[in-house]
């Protein structure tokens, strides 16, 4: 491989100017590139520049295929200038904001996809007044349509963010984007002028549940499409396509998400009126009329809840407690295939911070449910003894908000397996997200998150097995049946 040596200056007023030497070919590029914690800024500023042009490299080289960025203003214009439906929809390029830093909003989350987004919404402030009417509207969905592309065959660096060590792609920051994405497009339905941002806020109150359908190949260009589909009174619900370029577009949906946002008066904290949806095309009808049924569906849900047949469920604890007492009070004659729910438990700790939050100031709900399913992936990793495939994630409610400042603790366990199928067997972990306030020695839940994993199918070639999980309490036994009960309904 022949060296490919760049001499850079890059000078930050209070900085020396530093010449920095990177040699690709080197036996260790990352020690030729020496930065000292002095003179790290200005990597930041050299990072930036380099990102910011494209140069030429042999056609097998990582490095090449640049493209030019979408701009963001134009995926975001009006649809009273540009009216947009699925096909002819621009996207947004998720690697643009890795070209151009987001310096709007200082401290707010950032990754790819939500710096772009930032920038997405900053332009809908710049080209709408700051004041005008704020009375109910009917829009369209293909007002709110929006589009982000991850053209990951061609940009190497975007790509990096999203590989994990097994050359997928890491779900977390996928359900981190899908989250962020359709904030955006709640946004872009509700808000008639940039001074609404004052007086209505919009929070993700819950998302059904996510079945992946393929795998999702992090080395080919990923498309997620969202817009409106339903609304009601005070809340809307956001459909997001996960669409997997592929050579044949009738197999190229990877998942489809529906997020439920919520509007609240600012001031008060009450539920808030917003703009109704005006469907137009057949499609447009039909996933209205899905999303209605949903919603009678979590109706129908929350009544049989409060009709519950406890003495039914006490027979069905005693039945799953049978085998838990035996590893309680004989240990010796436990079955060997099996092990307690306590035993699989892993939590981790962190005290949300200001970097975090999104524009309404709470922490940012993708970002949740990026560090559940990394600790419930850790959890089934450390269960099952080899890197576990993503499945499904069920319906989340989003029931406290986390606030800067918060100490958050995430507790994970295998609630239970399923092995009728050893090629398949199915590990359903469950993620709490404990919301802890150490000044007034409180602590609630604010979130919890279910996932569905399974193993490769040589796992019984290499010796592993998976094991039934038994609960030993009537707690644990009850959060077994409740979530055996979600998934049959």
């Amino acid at each position: 491989m022949k060296a490919i040596r760049f001499w850079c200056v890059a000078k930050k007023p209070g900085y020396p100017s530093a010449f920095h030497n990177l040699d690709y070919g080197s036996p260790n590029p990352h020690k030729t590139f020496n930065l000292s914690s002095k003179n790290s800024p200005i990597f930041y500023l050299l990072f930036c520049s380099c990102r910011s042009y494209s140069f030429s490299s042999p056609p097998d080289s990582p490095f090449s295929g640049g493209i030019d960025p979408i701009s963001v203003a134009s995926t975001v214009s009006s649809p009273s200038n540009q009216h947009q439906h699925d096909d002819d929809a621009s996207a947004i390029d998720a690697g643009s904001s890795l070209r151009k830093p987001v310096s709007l909003w200082p401290g707010m989350y950032h990754s790819p996809v939500t710096n772009a987004l930032w920038q997405a919404r900053s332009t809908i402030f710049g080209t709408t007044s700051t004041s005008g009417v704020d009375s109910i509207t009917s829009k369209t969905p293909s007002f709110s349509r929006t589009a982000i592309l991850y053209p990951f065959s061609t940009d190497y660096i975007l790509r990096e963010q999203y590989r994990n060590p097994w050359n997928g792609i890491r779900v977390g920051k996928l359900l981190e984007d899908l989250d962020a994405l359709a904030g955006t497009i709640s946004f872009k339905h509700c808000f008639n002028h940039a001074g609404m941002a004052n007086s209505l806020l919009l929070v993700t109150a819950s998302v059904d549940k996510m079945v992946l359908k393929k795998p999702i190949l992090v080395d080919t260009d990923l498309k997620i499409v969202g817009a409106v589909t339903w609304v009601g009174r005070s809340s809307m619900e956001i459909q997001l396509e996960v669409i997997h370029e592929t050579s044949d577009p009738l197999d190229s949906q990877a998942l489809v998400a529906n997020f439920t946002f919520v509007g609240r008066d600012s001031k008060t904290g009450k539920s808030a009126t917003i703009n109704q949806i005006m469907p137009e095309t057949e499609k447009e009808k039909l996933l209205w009329q899905e999303a209605e049924e949903r919603n009678a569906s979590r109706k129908k849900r929350r009544m049989q809840l409060k009709n519950f047949d406890y003495e039914r469920e006490a027979e069905r604890i005693n039945a799953l407690l049978a085998e838990g007492r035996v590893f309680i009070d004989m240990p010796a004659l436990a079955d060997r295939d099996s092990i307690l729910m306590k035993d699989t438990c892993l939590q981790n700790a962190l005290v949300c911070q200001p970097q975090q939050r999104n524009t309404h100031g709470r922490i940012f709900g993708g970002f949740l449910m990026r560090r559940a399913f990394e600790l419930a992936f850790a959890t089934t990793y450390a269960f099952a003894g080899s890197a576990p495939s993503f499945l499904e994630v069920d319906h989340v409610d989003f029931l406290k908000p986390v606030d800067v400042g918060n100490f958050l603790r995430l507790k994970s366990c295998v609630l239970y397996t399923e092995l009728e199928n050893p090629e398949e067997p199915l590990i359903n972990v469950e993620v709490v997200a404990h919301v802890t306030r150490p000044e007034l020695r409180s602590a609630e839940i604010s979130n919890k998150f279910y996932f569905t994993f399974t193993t490769c199918s040589n796992m019984t070639t290499n010796g592993l097995k998976i094991r039934s999980v038994v609960p030993a309490t009537e707690e644990e036994a009850r959060r077994v049946i409740e979530r055996m009960d979600c998934e049959n309904s």
